[in-house]
């Protein structure tokens, strides 16, 4: 790759959301906005390979959107008093904001495209599309595989999305701060939602996506930023920094799972772990000063547990297991149930996770989850019960999706029954539901409640 083509993929990730976002605020249209994008990043791949990549190159991408926004409305043969109030506006806009970094920086466009993207009059799984698109940059085919579904079916999604927002009338604006927190709830989701896809993806060769756990982390700051008061937005932050940490370590030079009793915790990012757990700080104090703590602070705080033990011999599981029970009783879920279980396996030893896990196995939202299998199996090589774990093991394999972990499930089953029984288990893996599908796909059941331990 050369220079020129990392400098055009670095722009992309860091500059489609904020032209994205410029664009819609200047035209009022979504679709064109993001149609005038591409053709600013089409332009960027032809002009720059011959004179070289600006020292702005946000401010150039915008630019030339903007550019090309007139160009499209001036062909379409806009009305006139449309056409000069746009230009009024490229006009006004003429003079580049800051790039990213620049502490003069502020995300008001980015964080107006967020909070509509993510407006409670949009079903949850339109708000996780249109994010993805506008300000995440994915391509529909991309979108599609993040959901299960088919590109057609995620285009018509994004289609129906952007007319909800017109024919609602929904205000392309950040919300009052007075009224933002009533809209926390869907912004969270969508940021957690990216950031859990990313963590540990639900289909494909590799375990992580990072570019979407970048987007995640960037998209949590943001929100924090502008409600800096709210424990649950707090927590958001420091749950997904705090698992963010460890991406080095989860993963070897082959690309397999590393499980977390056997990471080297040498690995883990120190800067982002002292920043989740400044973050996690901030979110206890405002509980202590009458906030409400809510699930996303229980989370962080099992992943804090995770972050401050010194090794894995030392994690005190006692603490996460009374963490997943508060959590299940702010935020009932059969994710935090089995999440739950395996901590009261290691808490309380094999057999009380295998009856903890019993009683959540059962839930339909469950169904075709191969964390189900595998936490079982997990449990019964715990305790020695080899034959069955290797059945568990072949019972996750058959349903897995993502190629990192179908290796690592391959690898225990190995363990606990010989490499000759590793062959027949891997075949063609069957469509998943649950902890690692988002809403609106193939039978997804949902956000996703609890944090993994890998």
């Amino acid at each position: 790759m050369t220079a020129v083509d990392d400098a055009l993929v670095r722009a992309f990730r860091d500059e489609w959301g904020r032209v994205v976002a410029t664009t819609i605020r200047v035209t009022g249209d979504w679709a064109l906005a993001e149609d005038c994008a591409q053709d600013a990043f089409a332009a960027a791949t032809r002009t720059w390979p011959r004179d070289g990549v600006p020292d702005r190159p946000g401010a150039w991408l915008t630019t030339a959107a903007r550019r090309s926004a007139l160009d499209r409305l001036r062909r379409a043969g806009t009305e006139a008093r449309r056409l000069a109030e746009v230009a009024a506006a490229v006009a006004v806009d003429a003079v580049p904001g800051p790039e990213p970094g620049d502490p003069r920086d502020l995300p008001d466009d980015r964080l107006a495209l967020i909070a509509t993207c993510c407006h409670p009059a949009l079903a949850l799984e339109v708000q996780v599309a249109l994010t993805l698109r506008t300000v995440c940059g994915l391509t529909v085919a991309e979108i599609g595989r993040v959901f299960g579904a088919s590109e057609a079916a995620t285009a018509k999604r994004l289609v129906r999305g952007r007319r909800k927002i017109a024919d609602a009338r929904i205000p392309y604006r950040v919300p009052p701060a007075d009224r933002l927190p009533e809209r926390l709830d869907g912004v969270l989701a969508v940021v957690y939602l990216l950031f859990s896809e990313g963590y540990t993806a639900s289909a494909g060769a590799d375990l992580l996506r990072l570019r979407l756990c970048d987007e995640a982390v960037r998209l949590a700051r943001l929100v924090a930023r502008l409600v800096p008061d709210d424990p649950e937005v707090r927590g958001c932050l420091a749950l997904v920094l705090l698992q963010d940490a460890r991406r080095a370590a989860r993963t070897d030079d082959a690309g397999d799972l590393v499980p977390l009793e056997d990471q080297d915790r040498g690995r883990w990012d120190a800067a982002a772990t002292a920043e989740g757990l400044a973050a996690l700080a901030a979110g206890d104090r405002l509980v202590a000063r009458g906030g409400r703590a809510g699930p996303y602070l229980v989370q962080a705080r099992i992943a804090a547990a995770h972050a401050t033990a010194p090794s894995a011999a030392a994690t005190d599981w006692a603490a996460i297991a009374a963490a997943y029970r508060e959590l299940l009783r702010l935020a009932p879920s059969p994710f935090a149930g089995l999440a739950g279980a395996v901590a009261t396996g290691m808490a309380d030893g094999p057999d009380a996770g295998l009856a903890a896990l019993d009683a959540v196995a059962g839930d339909a939202r469950l169904a075709g989850s191969h964390y189900v299998p595998a936490a079982r199996a997990d449990l019964l090589r715990r305790a020695g019960r080899a034959a069955e774990a290797a059945d568990g093991y072949r019972d996750a394999l058959g349903l897995v999706r993502n190629e990192a972990e179908r290796r690592y499930l391959a690898r225990r089953l190995a363990e606990v029954a010989g490499a000759r029984d590793v062959e027949p288990a891997l075949s063609p893996p069957a469509p998943a539901t649950g902890p690692g599908s988002l809403p609106g796909g193939s039978g997804a059941a949902g956000s996703r409640a609890a944090p993994r331990s890998r």
